[in-house]
């Protein structure tokens, strides 16, 4: 995991070289990468899917999965650490601590995934390994300790000294990095060195008793034993092992993959997993053992264009065989895994069963979906799922053609199963189809996809922005919804009040209702027609946040009351409510990283400024300067061209969602008179 261009797939690719996986050193820049497989990566050079395979190191095997550095797929990181037992953090020894190098390591941090920390492109001019260790402590808070230091740095890199063994590796040119020569540390290096190791070994003294015991005596301490206090604070997420290499120039990668055997946790390793029993909901756990019974964690899905649908899944205990039945607990349903596959990116290579530990793909489980707990029937629990973010940019997508209309529907449900946070609603206002992504980027691949791989030809809109909406102060309503047709009729009547709640805090319903003046069977009802009615908003067709619905008086009629009924009086009063209580329109804010050279640094600071940003800070970064700003999306569209124009294309930026704020007056005033004349031109004229 790490920041755009930090070199995980090139890192990634080397592992699989020297561990025997293949046999060819494959280069993102060609688009030769093992794991850069679909199409559109290996034109944009970018990683825009999580890719898992396996490799075999010192009799151990190592599951892998290379996620995407650009924040418009933090999905992929996202669920894949969810399911991962540790990470390899990937710092450029240049840029440092970047913006998505933050974002992944607080997801890491939400999961409790233990890390070590490469520090790549050493061989760059301006590498500075002390300086990114001391961003990792400053910027991350991460108690990083250098197991690892280089002799040289820039371009002339080609040894580091181990701390742990105290010997200096060296690589030469010669057979692509495969061999490399351990020996004794040159005497003018030895006091500097000697100084490091005691900063590792007070780290190691602090998180282990019996340890500092033994450095307090003046032991000798065995390579053996620094190892193991390492590796258990390591997995106990205390200590962060910090190594470094140049993985484009085959240098570090080697001793990565022992640092990964040595350090990071196995199945074993971890705590048992535990989840509801679906039963009685009691909490239970499943160690990690064949011989448990069966759960696993679907965390992704994709379509394979030779055998179909596939569920990738991380098996927690027991063992699933090919052709059995599992019990899906999230969605209630019985599947069966057909055919079980272990992926080495895009290759299958199929297998009769999957074990506790193995990260596979099943055949065949059609009703599963992202997050979903897979377990044996016989012993079924509900394991704590993902949580996604919502989209920030919207487009709107036609068929041009009544036959395209089809193949379009099936195509966006299909990605839509693939991609949580790809979102498509049918908008009846405007009479179109909204999709919704991440970024432009992720729509931009989202819709080359569709394109291609489904071959639909649509018409696809400009960008728009997700804008919510919010309340500004309580207010409260009555909805009474009357209708006699002759036989039974209809009654519902509820009274409700409506209360702004903190961002973040979502939509939350709360019953008062004493002596039975509403039945108990309604109430469901009443909060379903809030929560169907909310999701258009109430002044500019936004989705409404960040509210409270407290249900406090209403009536019903013996005969005539109903769900329907209650549920139309309760949207009744939410627009009555809503337009009382102030509705305002919220924009999303971007958290925005400008990198440009200093003669540029005033017209990059200007720009951001005429876009309604509020610079942050301005910092030095070899070869130029940092800007780090929050600004409105609505004003980030095409900022790529404007930038590149205004650097003559040195200046690079990187963005990523920081919160909702409310848009300014005007701002609103122009979003809700764009509201109201679409859905004019959408009216049909009544004879």
């Amino acid at each position: 995991m790490a920041h755009i261009d930090a070199g995980k797939t090139t890192t990634t690719e080397r592992m699989l070289y020297y561990t025997g996986r293949k046999h060819k050193l494959g280069e993102v820049h060609d688009g030769q990468a093992e794991m850069d497989w679909m199409e559109l990566e290996k034109e944009r050079g970018i990683t825009i899917t999580a890719a898992a395979t396996s490799c075999p190191w010192r009799g151990h095997d190592v599951n892998i999965i290379d996620t995407p550095g650009h924040v418009d797929f933090t999905v992929e990181v996202e669920r894949s650490l969810c399911i991962l037992d540790g990470a390899v953090a990937v710092f450029c020894a240049v840029g440092g601590v970047e913006p998505q190098s933050e974002t992944v390591w607080k997801q890491a941090s939400r999961y409790k995934v233990p890390r070590i920390v490469f520090v790549n492109k050493m061989d760059r001019t301006g590498a500075r390994f002390v300086h990114v260790v001391d961003e990792l402590h400053d910027k991350l808070g991460a108690n990083a300790v250098p197991i690892q230091i280089p002799v040289t740095e820039g371009p002339g890199f080609c040894a580091v000294i181990d701390l742990i063994s105290m010997r200096m590796v060296e690589w030469d040119d010669s057979g692509q990095g495969a061999e490399y020569h351990a020996g004794p540390i040159p005497a003018d290096l030895l006091p500097t060195i000697e100084g490091h190791r005691i900063d590792l070994y007070e780290k190691l003294a602090d998180h282990d008793d019996a340890f500092m015991e033994e450095y307090l005596d003046g032991r000798t301490i065995s390579t053996e034993r620094a190892r193991e206090v390492l590796r258990k604070a390591t997995c106990a997420g205390e200590l962060f092992p910090v190594l470094c290499g140049a993985a484009f120039k085959n240098k570090g990668v080697q001793l990565l993959l022992d640092a990964v055997v040595d350090y990071l946790p196995s199945p074993l390793d971890k705590e048992p997993v535990s989840g509801m029993r679906t039963a009685d909901g009691e909490y239970v756990v499943r160690r990690p053992d064949d011989d448990e019974p069966f759960s696993a964690m679907a965390f992704k899905v994709t379509t394979d264009p030779y055998v179909g649908r596939l569920t990738y899944v991380r098996v927690y205990s027991g063992v699933l065989r090919s052709g059995s039945y599992v019990f899906n607990a999230t969605a209630d349903v019985r599947e069966r895994a057909t055919r079980m596959l272990r992926m080495h990116a895009n290759r299958r290579e199929e297998v009769d069963a999957l074990r506790t530990g193995d990260i596979g793909a099943l055949v065949g489980a059609r009703r599963t979906t992202t997050g979903d707990t897979l377990c044996d029937a016989g012993s079924p629990l509900l394991l704590e799922s993902m949580v996604f973010p919502d989209p920030v940019v919207s487009i709107a997508i036609e068929p041009k053609s009544k036959a395209e209309s089809d193949k379009l529907g099936l195509a966006l449900r299909a990605l839509s199963e693939e991609d949580p946070t790809f979102h498509v609603r049918y908008d009846t206002e405007v009479g179109q189809t909204i999709i919704s992504g991440m970024g432009e980027l992720h729509l931009d691949v989202l819709v080359q996809r569709l394109l291609r791989e489904y071959a639909v030809d649509a018409d696809v809109g400009r960008p728009e922005v997700a804008y919510r909406e919010a309340l500004t102060r309580a207010a409260e309503a009555e909805g009474r919804f009357v209708r006699q047709t002759g036989g039974r009729g209809q009654y519902g009547h509820v009274v409700i009040r409506f209360e702004p709640l903190p961002a973040g805090a979502g939509f939350v319903f709360e019953s008062r209702i004493i002596g039975g003046a509403v039945p108990k069977e309604y109430i469901p009802a009443v909060q379903k027609g809030i929560a169907r009615a909310k999701e258009t908003g109430s002044i500019a067709g936004y989705p409404m946040v960040d509210f409270r619905a407290v249900l406090l008086d209403g009536s019903y009629h013996e005969v005539d009351s109903s769900e329907i009924a209650f549920g139309v009086a309760a949207t009744m009063a939410y627009h009555d409510g809503v337009r009382r209580a102030g509705p305002a329109i919220l924009e999303p804010i971007m958290d925005v990283e400008v990198c440009a050279p200093d003669e540029h640094l005033g017209d990059v600071i200007a720009d951001l400024g005429a876009r309604s940003g509020q610079i942050g800070s301005v910092d030095d970064r070899f070869g130029g300067k940092v800007i780090t700003a929050a600004v409105p999306l609505r004003c980030m569209f095409g900022y790529a061209t404007a930038l590149r124009s205004m650097t003559s294309g040195r200046g690079n930026h990187t963005m990523q969602f920081a919160a909702y704020r409310r848009a300014p007056a005007a701002v609103q005033e122009e979003i809700i008179q764009r509201a109201g004349r679409a859905a004019e031109r959408n009216q049909t004229p009544v004879a």
